[in-house]
Order: C-alpha cells, then sequence, then structure tokens
C-alpha cells in the first residue's frame, strides 16, 4: 500500500505558498480565465489549494500590493476593474519599460536566449492556429515576460508579468479587437529585428505594438457589471410599457478577443 511505504514517507506533502497561489491567480488572468471584478473567496480558494484561509488571505493581500486583485470590507476579494486613467498609465508604462529593455541590450540575442524566444513565437503561432483561446492570451501576455527574461532581467520580468496581466484585464473591459493572429506577427517580426542584431529596430517595433493593443481599446464599451440583472428586469411584454427601462450604457459585444 502506498501509505505504508517509508520511501513515501519521507516526502513531505506538497503545501501551496502564497506566492504560489498568487502566481496561480496572475496566470488565469492571463489567460483571460478571471475577468474584471471576478469574486475571489477566502474558502473556496483555501478548498481548492488545501490550504488555510491565513495563506489565501496573504497570496491576496500579496496580489492587492501588486494592483491586480481589491478587497471590500463588507463583500470580500475581486479582480480589480481598471479605470480609463489606469489603463493609460499601465501603456505608457509598458511603453517606457519595453522599449527601453530592447534599446538597453548591449549585445545581439544570440544561442539560448534567442531560440527560447523563436519557440516562444513557435508555440503563439500553434496557439492561434488551434484557436485555443486561453492559451494563446496567456502565450501572448507572456511573451514580454520571457523577452524581459531573455534579455538577462529578471526584475522586469516581475514587473511586466503584472503589467501584462493588468493590460488584458483592461482589454477584456474595454474590448480590444486587437487579433491574435496580428499581435503573434508583430512578436515574431520583434524576434526577428533581434536575431538581426538590430536592437533599434526591435524597440520601434515594440512600441508600436504596444501602442497598437492600446489603440484598439474603448473606453466608452466599458462592460456593464449590472448588464444580466438591467435584462432580467426590463419591461415585460410586446407592446410599450409605461414603465421607463433601466436606462444605461449597454453591455459590451463579445464578439472580439483582447490579446497581446
Amino acid at each position: 500500500m502506498y501509505a505504508t511505504d517509508p520511501c513515501l514517507l519521507l516526502v513531505p506533502a506538497i503545501r501551496h505558498k502564497p506566492h504560489q497561489i498568487a502566481d496561480r491567480i496572475v496566470d488565469a488572468i492571463l489567460a483571460r480565465k478571471l475577468a474584471p471584478g471576478a469574486r475571489l473567496g477566502e474558502q473556496p480558494l483555501a478548498d481548492l489549494f488545501g490550504v488555510s484561509r491565513t495563506i489565501v488571505r496573504e497570496a491576496l493581500t500579496r496580489l492587492a500590493a501588486r494592483g491586480m486583485v481589491e478587497v471590500n470590507s463588507r463583500r470580500g476579494w475581486f479582480v480589480v476593474q481598471p479605470s480609463p486613467e489606469d489603463a493609460r498609465e499601465a501603456f505608457a508604462a509598458r511603453r517606457l519599460i519595453e522599449t527601453g529593455l530592447l534599446q538597453s541590450l548591449d549585445a545581439p540575442l544570440s544561442g539560448v536566449p534567442l531560440q527560447r524566444l523563436q519557440a516562444h513565437v513557435a508555440q503563439e503561432q500553434a496557439a492561434v492556429a488551434a484557436a485555443d483561446a486561453g492559451e494563446r492570451s496567456f502565450l501572448l501576455g507572456d511573451f514580454h515576460v520571457c523577452l524581459a527574461e531573455c534579455a538577462g532581467n529578471g526584475t522586469l520580468a516581475e514587473i511586466l508579468r503584472d503589467l501584462t496581466a493588468r493590460t488584458t484585464l483592461i482589454a477584456v473591459l474595454y474590448q480590444s479587437n486587437h487579433e491574435a493572429a496580428q499581435s503573434c506577427a508583430e512578436h515574431a517580426e520583434i524576434v526577428a529585428a533581434l536575431e538581426r542584431g538590430d536592437a533599434a529596430a526591435a524597440a520601434r517595433l515594440m512600441l508600436s505594438h504596444i501602442d497598437s493593443v492600446a489603440a484598439h481599446l474603448d473606453p466608452s464599451l466599458a462592460v456593464d457589471p449590472l448588464a444580466s440583472l438591467r435584462s432580467a428586469l426590463s419591461p415585460v411584454g410586446t407592446g410599450k410599457s409605461k414603465a421607463q427601462p433601466l436606462h444605461t450604457r449597454p453591455a459590451a459585444p463579445s464578439s472580439s478577443t483582447p490579446e497581446y
């Protein structure tokens, strides 16, 4: 029996730590599996990861410090819903960080780092071809983290991981129609420039790529959080109702997918 195997008794049980739980939540945001405003219950998360609520609370507190979640004293924890100003600041930060990273390269990328980037783009292409929305969203966001790691800057990689997650939430909220195939092609062009040793061209391409994503955001199309309730409570009947409709901005269409 496995339970009595002395060798197995020497292996400690796997226990998730706060930073691991936090990383899993960020990954879910990058894959668009957690939307802006999604509730994160402490007890369900504790049950899922097999830890105490104290560990979950520490993980969520870390994410709050990173600007990924927020807490309401009466309602609990939620994924943030970035404002238009948050969107402008996030993309401005990415422009500075990512173009600066490429411009600061003191030698052309080659060998393992370049091969890793090329393999990453190939994975993106496969995910786009397979129409795997979650996988392609994660990979397209993770490209920017991978690029920082391949450039040898782990600190910027950590920062970019949070920034790309935040811009994923922004694109979901403001309905980006930047196509996955377009993002993937732009990533391939950046890597090709790095392969040629042209860091300046790679920086220009990165700036154009980030600006292209930002240009497809429309703050006027923010998803209406009351859409379901509004629909349920709208006047009933085919004739013109005397009751006035519950008026506000309609929910944004869901035909497009946010990509990076």
